[in-house]
């Protein structure tokens, strides 16, 4: 074997590793709150539905996918409809600021559906329940970076009037 060869390839590997460690996203912490990859979970910009009923919940850039802890927030949501039977509400579908208007509508209603079917599944009837897309149109928070942008893709639950 030659030696010079094996060190050679061995420093490519190391220059490799190191430069694409310096390429990875680290998980951004703040005072107000955390985000876990790219989903803000935390409470500055929650509003509540009722006491103790967190009225939004989160999404991953480009996804309708619900996570645990949104989940959790719509379980709240539902039992606390279920209990307030004669109320209908809103679902408010909403995306970052990045894509297109018409790209960003549907990811917001896809979002709202998504809401509204995981609160059907726990007995809060359909037809107490409208969905709405806003898109980038209404964002929380209008800096143009990852925290800005995670806290901008939500749902969000609201009485109907």
């Amino acid at each position: 074997m030659d030696l010079g060869k094996i060190f050679k390839n061995t420093f490519l590997v190391i220059v490799a590793c190191i430069a694409l460690s310096a390429c990875a996203t680290q998980k951004k912490v703040d005072s107000t709150g955390q985000m876990q990859g790219d989903v803000y979970t935390g409470t500055d910009t929650v509003k509540y539905l009722a006491s103790g009923v967190p009225d939004r919940v989160f999404f991953a850039t480009n996804e309708s996918v619900l996570t645990t802890k949104s989940r959790d927030t719509l379980r709240k949501q539902a039992a606390w409809m279920r209990k307030n039977s004669e109320l209908t509400f809103v679902i408010e579908g909403h995306a970052d600021e990045r894509g297109t208007r018409e790209y960003n509508l549907a990811l917001g209603e896809r979002r709202a559906n998504a809401a509204k079917d995981y609160l059907m599944t726990y007995g809060v009837a359909g037809n107490r329940l409208q969905v709405i897309s806003y898109g980038k149109e209404r964002p929380v928070d209008s800096g143009s970076n990852p925290l800005s942008w995670s806290k901008n893709r939500r749902s969000v639950t609201v009485k109907a009037n």
